[in-house]
C-alpha cells in the first residue's frame, strides 16, 4: 500500500511528474495492502500455466485428422511418436493446478514477511528498464546454478522415489507438464526461483515478471518441440526443448542434463556427456 493519499502527494515525493506507468501502479496499488499484491503471484501463474501451453497442445490434438498439424507435429515435435489424448492434457492440466493452488497459494500467503524483510518494495518511482533487465539477468544465473544442484538431489534415489519421479510420468513432456509434480518439489524448486530475489531484492513488478518469464521458459524447455526460429535458440548457452527433452526420455535413470535454464553446469560437472554422445550418433545416422 503506497503512502501517498493522492497522485499529487506520489509525484511531490518524487519530485517531478510521474510517468505513465508510475500512474498507471499507483491507481492500481495505491489501496492495495502489499501482502496482497505479492500474491498476484498465484493468479498470475496460473493464467500463464493455462494460457502459454494452449497453442501447442491444440496442434497436436489436431494432428489425428488434420494433415497440415500432423505434418507439423512429424517435423518439429521431437518424439512424434508419441501422441497424446485430450484426457491425458486434461488430467495434467488439473492435477497441477491443484498441486499450484494448494502449495504455491498458502506459501505465497505465509512467506510474505520473508519477502518484506529481504526487500522486495511496492513504492515509486519505478525501476527502469535497465535495472529489471540487470536484475532479471542475476536472478536467472543464480536459479540455473541453484536448481542444477537442487535438481541433481531430486534424482538420487530417495528423492526420485519419493518425489521426482511424478514429474517424469512424461517420458515425452508438454508444455503443460512443466511444473506438473510432487507439491513437495514444487515447494523445494521454489527456493532457487526466490533465492535471487532475495540476493538482490527487486520492485513487486520485477518480481512478478521474473515468475512469468521463469514460467514460460520451463513451458519451453518442456514444450516436446524445437520449431528453427525459436528466439530462445539465439540466447548464449540456453538449453531449450531439446536438451531437457532427452533428460525426460531417458527417465529416472537419467544422470545428464540437470540444468534448468542454460548449459553450463551441465558442461563444468560432465553431466551433459550422455547428451553429447547421443547428439553425435544422431549425427552419424544423417550422415549415412
Amino acid at each position: 500500500m503506497l503512502p501517498y493519499a493522492t497522485a499529487a502527494e506520489a509525484a511531490a515525493a518524487l519530485g517531478r511528474a510521474m510517468t505513465a506507468a508510475e500512474a498507471a501502479w499507483f491507481g492500481y496499488s495505491a489501496a492495495v495492502p502489499d501482502r496482497w499484491l505479492y500474491c498476484h503471484n498465484v493468479p498470475i501463474l496460473l493464467v500463464v500455466y493455462t494460457l502459454a501451453p494452449l497453442p501447442l497442445a491444440l496442434l497436436e490434438l489436431r494432428s489425428t485428422g488434420d494433415a497440415n498439424a500432423s505434418s507439423l507435429i512429424h517435423k518439429y515435435k521431437l518424439q512424434p511418436r508419441v501422441r497424446l489424448s485430450p484426457a491425458a492434457f486434461l488430467r495434467c492440466y488439473l492435477d497441477t493446478a491443484r498441486v499450484l493452488l494448494l502449495s504455491v497459494g498458502p506459501l505465497s500467503l505465509v512467506s510474505y514477511p520473508v519477502a518484506e524483510m529481504v526487500g522486495i518494495r511496492t513504492g515509486l518511482p519505478l525501476p527502469s528498464v535497465g535495472e529489471m533487465a540487470a536484475q532479471l539477468v542475476v536472478y536467472l544465473l543464480v536459479e540455473d546454478y541453484l536448481g542444477y544442484w537442487m535438481h541433481r538431489l531430486l534424482h538420487t534415489k530417495w528423492g526420485y522415489d519419493k518425489i521426482h519421479h511424478v514429474h517424469h510420468e512424461f517420458t515425452a513432456p508438454m508444455g503443460y507438464a512443466a511444473p506438473y509434480a510432487h507439491w513437495a518439489e514444487v515447494l523445494i524448486l521454489g527456493v532457487p526461483a526466490f533465492a535471487g530475489p532475495a540476493i538482490v531484492p527487486c520492485h513487486m513488478t520485477t518480481f512478478w515478471l521474473w515468475f512469468v518469464l521463469r514460467h514460460i521458459e520451463a513451458i519451453d524447455t518442456h514444450s516436446g518441440f524445437s520449431f528453427p526460429l525459436n528466439p530462445t535458440k539465439f540466447i548464449p548457452f540456453y538449453g531449450g526443448a531439446e536438451h531437457h527433452d532427452y533428460h525426460h526420455r531417458v527417465g529416472g535413470q537419467s544422470q545428464s542434463n540437470f540444468s534448468t535454464i542454460f548449459t553450463f553446469c551441465d558442461y563444468l560437472y560432465g553431466t551433459d556427456k550422455g547428451y553429447r554422445y547421443h547428439k553425435a550418433s544422431l549425427g552419424k545416422e544423417m550422415i549415412e
